[in-house]
């Protein structure tokens, strides 16, 4: 177990560097399964969610060789169907390796998978999916996919969502016939992985759409491929530098997935320039709510891509305490997010919860230090966001949670400014 000790109240100012995609890297590894040769994957996040997942891996025969963040990963070996429990226990991410895994081996035998609670997250899309290109599961104390046949479908995902989506579409490279997917998910690392199934030598079009179509090959190659940096990383970053009333540089970013998330943080009167793969939070930003038309109180809500990404809405609400004027937070897609806001009203927050998911913040609020624990990663990352904010000392105990999804956070931290130590 592990804590944060932050004292608050300085700028967080400079140059920061964004690590690799979580969501993305994520499947990338699962991919790993579908060819005997070497997949070799630059730009990865040596976040705890990665290390669980080539845990995973290597027990069930994946040969890996880590050098700084590329991995090699090559499953010519693999030779056992059946996941650690308890590793499956500790990441969701495990539910990916049922597709890739059921279509290479024709059975996979897994437990349920762990990761945030954050709500009920059914895994119903992936079954239904997986049984539509004909792969059977059984459920109960451990979930069984066996392949009975694998053949390509036309199916319409009963929800958009992006690790069934990802599941589907591993499976359905290796199946015979065409495979079409209406309602996919459409977010950028959904993308990324299959950019990557391409180049091992998939064939999938329909990219950045709600409407995949996957012809089926025989058998699919190595390849290798650099993790898209993690826009759910960089939001974060960028809205810690806002919240403490810095300035930031951010370089190597993707443009597009940066515009779309800009156009809400201008919403807290926060305004980001991009210029190519930069981003810029100039200072002297004014952190004033920008109203509706009529004057009514904006309100943000997450979605499936393009909307607001429900990952960021912990951070940016948090960022919603420093600025001047009230809005309302919707979350729609997880009905336990918006717990960890108590947390913020015992440091001095206004904040007004409606329901399990709707908030009203009126800022700014000026916070203390309190002692609080982090429930998931993105609460996690938020509560630390409010502890640079805050005035005095804030800890904050279970630490190693944020370390699921951010990598080495309080020494890059630490690098724009923050007084923040890590204690065992």
């Amino acid at each position: 177990m592990a804590r944060f000790i932050i004292h608050g109240g300085k700028r967080l100012s400079g140059t920061y560097t964004p690590g690799g995609n979580k969501n993305a890297v994520l499947p990338m590894l699962a991919a790993c399964v579908l060819t005997e040769q070497p997949v070799v994957l630059e730009n990865v996040p040596l976040i705890e969610d990665v290390r669980t997942m080539l845990d995973l891996l290597s027990g069930i025969g994946v040969e890996i060789e880590l050098k700084g963040h590329t991995v090699r990963l090559c499953a010519k070996g693999l030779r056992r169907s059946k996941l650690d429990p308890e590793l499956c226990r500790k990441v969701r991410a495990s539910i990916l390796l049922a597709g890739p895994m059921a279509a290479r081996l024709g059975r996979v035998t897994l437990s349920p998978p762990g990761g945030d609670v954050i709500g009920r997250r059914r895994l119903d899309t992936h079954f239904l999916g997986l049984r539509a290109l004909g792969i059977d599961v059984e459920g109960g104390k451990n979930f069984v996919f066996r392949r009975k046949r694998l053949e390509g479908a036309a199916m319409v995902l009963d929800e958009a969502s992006v690790t069934a989506t990802e599941n589907v579409l591993m499976a359905a490279t290796l199946a015979k016939g065409e495979t079409t997917i209406f309602n996919a998910a459409c977010e950028p690392h959904v993308t990324d992985l299959a950019l990557l199934l391409n180049k091992m030598g998939a064939q999938i079009t329909g990219l950045g759409t709600n409407r995949l179509v996957v012809c089926g090959v025989e058998t699919l190659g190595g390849a290798t491929h650099t993790v898209q940096p993690d826009y759910i990383e960089i939001g974060s970053f960028v809205a810690a530098a806002a919240a403490t009333g810095g300035e930031l540089k951010v370089g190597g970013v993707e443009a597009e997935p940066m515009l779309i998330i800009s156009k809400t943080f201008q919403k807290l009167g926060i305004k980001l320039q991009i210029d190519g793969a930069s981003l810029t939070l100039p200072a002297r930003q004014t952190r004033r709510i920008v109203r509706d038309f009529g004057s009514a109180i904006p309100k943000i809500e997450d979605g499936p891509w393009p909307m607001f990404p429900s990952d960021l809405m912990s951070v940016l609400l948090v960022a919603a305490t420093q600025a001047k004027g009230p809005v309302l937070f919707f979350e729609k897609m997880f009905e336990s997010r918006m717990y960890f806001v108590d947390y913020l009203i015992g440091m001095g927050a206004g904040i007004v919860v409606c329901d399990p998911h709707r908030v009203l913040v009126t800022g700014p609020s000026r916070l203390h230090g309190i002692s609080m624990a982090s429930p998931d990663i993105r609460a996690g990352m938020a509560l630390l966001i409010a502890a640079l904010c805050a005035k005095g000392e804030s800890v904050i105990h279970n630490a190693q949670t944020i370390d699921r999804g951010y990598e080495r956070v309080e020494e890059r931290l630490r690098a724009l400014g923050a007084d923040i130590v890590r204690e065992e």
